[in-house]
């Protein structure tokens, strides 16, 4: 998330899917103002974690930039735009998850 805020992602929040879908535990959703920013979050994202020994799955959506999906197993990352948030409306589709503080820097 740390790497989010460092190329100014808005509106970032974590959900916790743990018992609520075997595919992931963790969605992170987070939104970019175009497309140079959204593939620039994702960038960071992913030089952020392979510093932590973390590798994508794959990656889905880089060229287009309107829905970046970065998929580590575990957890999902989705860097969208505002668009793209706005339309598949993540939030509310997997409204029974829990919504998770993230700490102060």
């Amino acid at each position: 998330m740390r790497a989010a805020e460092s190329k100014k992602a808005s509106d970032i929040k974590v959900l916790d899917l743990t018992g609520i879908t075997s595919f992931t535990d963790y969605f992170v959703l987070c939104t970019g103002s175009n497309t140079r920013q959204i593939q620039a979050i994702s960038d960071e994202i992913g030089l952020q974690l392979k510093e932590r020994n973390e590798f994508p799955i794959s990656v889905e959506g880089y060229n287009q930039a309107e829905w970046i999906l970065l998929d580590y197993g575990d957890f999902l990352i989705h860097v969208f735009s505002q668009h793209a948030r706005t339309y598949y409306d993540l939030e509310r589709l997997w409204r029974n998850a829990k919504n998770l503080d993230i700490p102060a820097a």
